[in-house]
């Protein structure tokens, strides 16, 4: 489940990301201008990168149930590997 709430949060971040980079190519290419082209190329990289990274006071609790739950499986696949 989580899966596929972590692919809507892309989906949205890339609704603001792709029209800040498409506007900093063509201002990059066509119109010459590399400061502004550049900038918005790399704050379109920015914010998928933070938003990939970032962990906000809300997501805490799944983090921990993720990483809990990758523990409580290993644990289980190397008790069985004994038996």
């Amino acid at each position: 489940m989580a899966g596929i709430i972590d692919t809507i949060k892309l989906a949205g971040i890339l609704v603001l990301a792709l029209p800040a980079a498409l506007a900093g190519l063509e201002f990059l290419l066509v119109r010459g201008e590399t400061i502004i082209g550049g900038t918005l190329i790399l704050l379109a990289i920015g914010l998928v990168v933070i938003q990939r990274r970032l962990t906000l006071p809300s997501n805490v609790p799944t983090v921990l149930a993720k990483r809990v739950a990758g523990t409580v499986t290993k644990d289980e696949d190397h008790d069985s590997e004994k038996q």
